[in-house]
This record gives structure tokens, sequence and C-alpha cells, in this order.
């Protein structure tokens, strides 16, 4: 694992969290899990970019939960870091100033996920 994992830690942390809740209303969880997986399923936009959109929104709302896990969707989805930072860039735009700090946790979370996906795509351990 590298020395940077803060963003995976994040993800991490709220695992038991959102699990607990989760038996106590597994409909609602359920219900959320199906409008995420249809807000974010390729269609006229591809995932790439939906994922860079609900982490734009991320660094506007200042969560944390929300800009690793949509990083990690992203990188996923095969974003690139210049991709990444020109989203978060139109942030700044949009939110001033606030958004320059969860902006450059975004990136930083971005790239984070996207090194792993490169390391795990070349063989290497996470």
């Amino acid at each position: 694992m590298s020395e940077h994992t803060h963003h995976h830690d994040v993800l991490n942390e709220l695992r038991p969290q959102h699990r607990a809740l989760r038996t106590m209303i597994p409909d609602v969880y359920r219900g959320f899990a199906e409008l995420s997986n249809a807000a974010l399923t390729s269609g006229a936009l591809d995932k790439r970019i939906k994922e860079l959109i609900a982490l734009a929104i991320g660094v506007v709302a200042g969560c944390d939960g929300c800009i690793a896990s949509h990083a990690q969707g992203a990188a996923r989805a095969g974003a690139s870091k210049e991709e990444a930072a020109e989203a978060i860039g139109v942030t700044f735009l949009m939110h001033g100033g606030p958004a320059t700090i969860y902006g450059a946790r975004a990136y930083d979370a971005f790239c984070e996920f996207a090194d792993a996906e490169t390391n795990t795509a070349a063989g290497s351990p996470r």
C-alpha cells in the first residue's frame, strides 16, 4: 500500500458506519444504490464524465466521503489526471474560494485512486 492512502482511509472509515445504518434502513439504501447505478451508467454521457461531475459536486458540497467515492469512481472509469483537474477547475468558477480547498483535496484523492489503478493494472499490489 502506498504512503498516500488518506482517501482510501476515508472510504474504509465510512464502510462500517454505512453498514450499521443500512441494517436499519435497507430499503432506503437499496433505493439509493439503484438511483446511483442509474445516474452513473453510461448513456449520452459516459460513466467517466458522470463520475467527474459527481466529483465536482462533492467539491462544492465540501463532502470528503463524496470526493473519495467519486475520485475512485472516476479513476476506475478511466478519467485522466488532466480531466480531473479541469473538472475541479470549474468548481473554482462556480464556488469560489472554498472550492480551492476542497478542489485540492479532490485532486489529491483522484491522484491517489488513479495511481492505485495504474499500479493494479501494472500488476503491483495496492
